[in-house]
């Protein structure tokens, strides 16, 4: 198997599994039906940890772009790999998603709410608000990435490396998944969402697109943000890219800000107006 299909592989088991947890806990008729949210976030940890023990052998697992950029960054990975891992990442997620869709089948019509259907499939903030949610999915994937690389940098016993890694899964779902569903994985939402928007799932309804940048941006930088700042103070290696990455970060946080400020009072003029 090449590392192209030890990616794609590893995210269907992922999303198959992440996605899986989601279905089973919100629609109708499901014996999972209302599990929770630590049943979510130990699931989610769970499809990591299998996620990585199927293909890590094969492409180092990273199921993720925001690895996968994070580690080319750094030097750790080569940028010439780095389309196609994400190409991988992405066509994995969305036949992950189209495998949970197939299991789930009779319940998508039991099942009324058109949000709750779409939430199976990718993340919605628990409170809109613009910089707020973007703040979040950035801090998510720091931990995320910084976390992937200071458990790499301590000896395990065989096989216990990918155990580590759905434990921090657990742990930022725990602490930190509240607030936006803790995508902190651009493939893990992106293609969800497209295999949501595709799919014939009846009473669907819109795929919620405004809001999709978010957990694609938000990991991207702010996992690209963790990476340089475990060479910098881990290592005290303090490069160029490290200032790149930094004010990247702080541009798009005052952007947000800024978009989110007037979007906000444009929805406040329309039902004052209403």
């Amino acid at each position: 198997m090449t590392p192209f299909w030890g990616e794609l592989v590893g995210t269907m088991i992922l999303i198959l599994f992440g996605a899986g947890i989601g279905a089973g806990s919100t629609l109708k008729g499901s014996y999972a039906k209302d599990a929770g949210w630590i049943v979510t976030t130990i699931a989610w940890g769970l499809a990591v940890t299998m996620g990585v023990f199927a293909v890590g052998s094969i492409s180092g697992a990273h199921l993720n772009p925001a690895v996968t950029i994070g580690f080319a960054i750094i030097g750790e990975f080569p940028w010439s790999d780095v389309p196609i891992y994400i190409a991988a990442q992405l066509i994995g997620a969305i036949l992950g998603a189209a495998l949970v869709f197939f299991h789930y089948l009779p319940h998508w019509k039991a099942t009324e709410d058109p949000g709750a259907k779409l939430g199976v499939f990718a993340t919605a903030p628990a409170i809109p608000h613009t910089f707020s949610n973007l703040l979040s999915e950035m801090i998510g994937t720091f931990i995320l990435i910084l976390g992937l690389l200071f458990i790499g940098a301590n000896n395990f016993t065989e096989g216990l490396n990918p155990f580590a890694v759905g434990l921090l899964i657990v742990v930022i779902g725990m602490s930190l998944g509240g607030t936006t569903g803790y995508a902190i994985n651009p493939a893990r939402d992106l293609g969800p969402r497209i295999a949501h928007f595709l799919l014939p799932i009846p009473g669907k309804g819109n795929s919620n697109w405004g809001y999709s940048w978010i957990p694609v941006v938000g990991p991207i930088v702010g996992g690209s943000l963790g990476a340089v700042c475990y060479k910098a103070f881990f290592l005290g290696e303090i490069t160029v890219g490290f200032w790149s990455v930094l004010g990247v970060s702080v541009i798009l946080l005052a952007l947000a800000y800024v978009f989110g400020k007037k979007q906000a009072h444009e929805m406040e003029s329309r039902n004052i107006a209403s």
